[in-house]
């Protein structure tokens, strides 16, 4: 059968999206340049307005002058169009891991974005070019660290204007293979750069952008996981689901927090009379939990703000105003959005993770749990004194949890001066990118954790006698957990079905709550 065509996300068009990036970060959607003549034209005037004022013997910062401290350093014009090569080349010093696949595309993707803006002075073969790196996922090699988050992401992005002038490595079919041999491969001839082309391109925020696109989208997914394993935990505790009562939130109406209450009301069916035998009070791990995860909830609309306004803004220095014929020096490639944005996400996915772990700890001691047996161990009979349970994953998921909230330290007041003090108040959005994208990671892990705890606790809670009455998607869930992992009665590693729990959260595997 022919294979389906990707859908477009179309750059030039309108916004972009956080899901847009995503998309394209996940190879579901291609990306095109618009193709509104208004699109392309808009683009040649700003490049034909910077050719006219470099031929009239204008002063523009970066392109007839040096970078940084340097920008009172004369460039003669016979070396101007050497400079912006010189500018990728003596920024290639980037250390740490490389970026993934996904990582790298949702950099690719908003570098784009940016640039579509029409306020760079960029050639419409620029953009072309970026664009046939994503169609074609040659993906360069991108080190990690080595960004201050203002003057942009120079470092990590000096690695994609390199690859478009045919320099460094990419990893392209699987393999990482030289730039110079992939590109005619694809079409594509190496780049000269114009000369305001090599700061378009590295003097933004694109790195820490792409990735807070990623952040945010999982962290969503975590905030919905988060409130199902409460439900869980509350019927495999026997607690008070009465706890999220609709007029009790009404009194506090923050709308994420009322929302997760809501949420649990619908997993629990809590809408019948409380049981006289029923506890007044839950510990604060469940009581508290809308509370907790509503923080994430009410949150997240604020920061999908921050990160799409970034997203579709034209984000280097200086910017070539196409239809006033104006060079506008400022700093836009300050990050300090996208550093609040993501110093704010690492640490209310934090505290999901420590929820969570709390919750776990209560599961699994057979003082609080109310019945069920210790470490929630379903071995029975003579057998049961050589097994333990879940006993060494609650000291996993405390370790992945204390690892989670260690990283919530915020990046953006770790401000340093750099460039000959040109530099001398930077963003560090970079890095609280990246420390967001670990405490996602670490909170996933816990998640994963706690799947188990919940397909075993709620099973325990089956054997000696469950009060409430598994319903609707609470109990398809609870069933399909069942299918994916088998209950543990004797002991075994849990590190295989962990990891395969990590790639069902990352995917998405389960529809969670269709309210919004």
């Amino acid at each position: 059968m022919p294979i389906e065509p990707l859908p477009s996300c179309r750059f030039g068009a309108g916004p972009l999206t956080i899901e847009d990036v995503v998309a394209l970060a996940d190879r579901r959607a291609q990306a095109v340049l618009d193709d509104a003549p208004g699109f392309r034209a808009r683009i040649q005037r700003g490049a034909d307005f910077l050719d006219r004022l470099l031929r009239e013997d204008g002063v523009v910062y970066g392109v007839t002058t040096g970078y940084g401290d340097s920008c009172t350093t004369v460039i003669p014009p016979s070396l101007v169009a050497e400079l912006p090569h010189h500018l990728y080349t003596y920024h290639g010093c980037g250390l740490g891991r490389f970026l993934d696949a996904q990582e790298t595309r949702a950099v690719l993707a908003a570098r784009l974005a940016s640039l579509s803006q029409g306020m760079s002075g960029t050639s419409v073969a620029l953009l072309e070019g970026l664009a046939a790196l994503l169609q074609h996922d040659v993906l360069p090699r991108i080190p990690a660290e080595g960004s201050v988050g203002a003057s942009g992401d120079l470092t990590p992005l000096s690695y994609v204007a390199a690859v478009l002038c045919g320099e460094r490595e990419v990893l392209f079919e699987g393999s990482v293979q030289s730039a110079a041999e992939v590109l005619p491969r694809i079409g594509l001839q190496p780049l000269r750069l114009r000369p305001k082309e090599g700061l378009a391109l590295m003097n933004g925020t694109a790195v820490m952008t792409g990735l807070a696109c990623l952040a945010w989208h999982r962290a969503d997914y975590l905030c919905r996981l988060a409130t199902r394993l409460t439900a869980f935990n509350v019927l495999a505790s026997d607690g008070n689901a009465h706890h999220f009562d609709e007029t009790l939130f009404a009194a506090k109406p923050h709308p994420g927090q009322a929302r997760i209450a809501a949420r649990l009301r619908a997993d629990l069916h809590s809408d019948r009379p409380p049981r006289n035998e029923q506890r007044l009070q839950d510990r604060y791990s469940l009581r508290c939990a809308p509370h907790v995860i509503g923080v994430l909830e009410d949150t997240l609309p604020f920061l999908r703000q921050l990160i799409e306004t970034e997203l579709n803004s034209a984000n280097d220095n200086p910017l070539i105003d196409p239809d006033e014929e104006r060079v506008l020096h400022g700093g836009h490639f300050y990050g300090g959005h996208i550093a609040l944005a993501m110093d704010t996400l690492k640490n209310t996915v934090a505290n999901l993770a420590d929820l969570l772990d709390r919750q776990l700890a209560l599961l699994v001691d057979a003082r609080y749990s109310h019945g069920l047996p210790a470490n929630l161990s379903a071995a029975t009979g003579p057998r049961a004194a050589i097994n333990h349970g879940l006993k060494a994953l609650q000291i996993s998921v405390s370790a992945w949890t204390a690892e989670a909230l260690k990283n919530t330290l915020p990046a953006s007041v770790f401000s340093r001066s750099t460039e000959c003090h040109n530099q001398d108040k930077v963003s560090m959005g970079t890095i609280a990118a990246r420390d967001c994208l670990r405490v996602i990671e670490l909170a996933e892990q816990v998640v994963a954790g706690m799947l188990i705890a919940a397909r075993q606790a709620v099973a325990l809670r089956q054997r000696v006698g469950l009060q409430a009455q598994l319903q609707g998607e609470l109990a398809a869930m609870h069933d399909d957990l069942g299918q994916r992992i088998a209950l543990i009665e004797e002991d075994r590693a849990l590190d295989g079905e962990l990891r395969q729990l990590l790639q069902d959260i990352r995917s998405r595997q389960w529809e969670l709550y269709r309210d919004a």
